[in-house]
């Protein structure tokens, strides 16, 4: 239970959770492969989803160099950012969300593993980049989710114990990661169904059914 001057904090993920970007991650993998003579269905897509760009580079392209990693993916995060910019597709309620939180005194973060350009252009086409005091992004990690680095950074950035920090995720592995480091999350479905979400101590359908004293109330 939150005593009455104790400070807290709301911890996002960013893909799925601030902003329904399966379509436009999947248009900037078909835009960046087809500039070099490669086609990606929307079911391989989806079978990679989550994975790293590595990962995903490296199956489409087996002989390539390693320092040309960096390269194409930076080609299709490029591309990615270039679509949401043109067709923003802000999930439901989360620009209200951020700003009910900050009213509320909540302190704001990010926890993803998307790289920090993409984060950055997320938060400014949410005109959220003031809000938020803490951002981890893929840049900042070594070990990506199930494992809880990405959000005990962030709660360390906020200057909180990751038991006052509520995490907003959409993905199991998210979960896994929000639970391990302390945190209580809340669970948002869209990007799997919610039975897959079963280890959040809640589950949503859309961030317009949160609001400040329902997360504080998590906080134990």
């Amino acid at each position: 239970m939150l005593e009455k001057m104790e400070k807290w904090g709301v911890i996002f993920d960013m893909d799925g959770v601030l902003i329904d970007s399966y379509h436009s991650h999947f248009m900037s993998w078909k835009q960046m492969l087809k500039r070099h003579g490669l086609n990606i269905t929307e079911e391989q897509f989806s079978a990679t989803f989550g994975q790293t760009n590595k990962d995903i580079i490296s199956k489409l392209f087996p002989s390539i160099r390693p320092e040309e990693y960096e390269l194409l993916a930076e080609e299709k995060e490029k591309t990615f950012r270039e679509i949401i910019k043109r067709d923003f597709p802000e999930m439901d309620g989360a620009s209200g969300l951020i700003k009910a939180i900050h009213e509320a005194g909540g302190l704001l973060g990010i926890g993803s593993s998307g790289p920090l350009k993409n984060i950055k252009t997320v938060l400014h086409l949410l005109g959220a980049e003031r809000y938020f005091q803490a951002i981890v992004s893929g840049n900042d990690i070594i070990h990506g989710k199930p494992h809880p680095e990405v959000f005990l950074k962030a709660a360390k950035k906020l200057g909180l114990p990751p038991s006052l920090c509520v995490v907003i995720e959409d993905a199991p592995s998210g979960i896994k990661a929000a639970k391990a480091a302390g945190c209580p999350v809340v669970g948002l479905t869209g990007t799997v169904s919610q039975d897959r979400l079963a280890e959040a101590d809640m589950v949503v359908d859309s961030l317009k059914k949160l609001n400040p004293d329902i997360l504080k109330s998590l906080i134990k």
